[in-house]
């Protein structure tokens, strides 16, 4: 069972992109390091035992933020956030990204097969995060057993749509394509 908790009420502004300017991978990431570091924030946030529950947060210069709880074992799957540049941190807890080193097409396929050495795995304990590029493909996962962990993501432009992928060894496989009614 998944609690979800939306709004848009949370009142965290962005100083680091320039005015009518698109926020840059370093602005956003900017903007989520500094909104980690606001406890009160990172403490109102429901937690489930169960499920991911989140926020949106109003992000720099028109982007897509959210504050995410991730109950202990929950994670994301593996999926690509399409055109958009992101950035992300752990504000409290610890997550693993696992991540590919390699430009995947963007459209037209199914199935993949991946080679050898291109998967990048990292851990993310609080106070880390990083930025990303356009089609960047990744699983976020909360491994421990018995803590939550909190995140704060942002993404530009706001999330077109987000693909969805399984993997069993070295195979890549697209399973869905989420748009944004999907998941606001």
């Amino acid at each position: 069972m998944s609690a979800v908790f939306s709004s848009t009420s949370p009142s965290v502004h962005a100083h680091g992109a320039g005015r009518g300017s698109a926020p840059t991978q370093a602005d956003l990431l900017e903007f989520v390091r500094r909104t980690a570091a606001d406890t009160a924030l990172i403490d109102s946030l429901p937690l489930d035992p169960e499920g991911r529950t989140w926020v949106r947060l109003q992000g720099p210069g028109g982007s897509e933020a959210w504050l995410i709880g991730w109950p202990p074992g929950t994670g994301t799957g593996w999926h690509d956030h399409a055109d958009s540049v992101g950035a992300f941190l752990t504000a409290r807890g610890e997550l693993r990204e696992n991540a590919l080193a390699a430009r995947l097409p963007t459209d037209g396929w199914k199935t993949l097969e991946l080679t050898e050495g291109v998967d990048r795995p990292r851990l993310l304990p609080a106070g880390q995060g990083r930025a990303f590029g356009r089609h960047h493909v990744h699983e976020v996962l909360n491994e421990s057993t018995e803590e939550h962990a909190i995140s704060v993501h942002a993404y530009y432009p706001p999330l077109p749509r987000i693909r969805r992928y399984s993997r069993t060894g070295q195979v890549l496989r697209l399973e869905q394509v989420e748009r944004p009614e999907d998941w606001q």
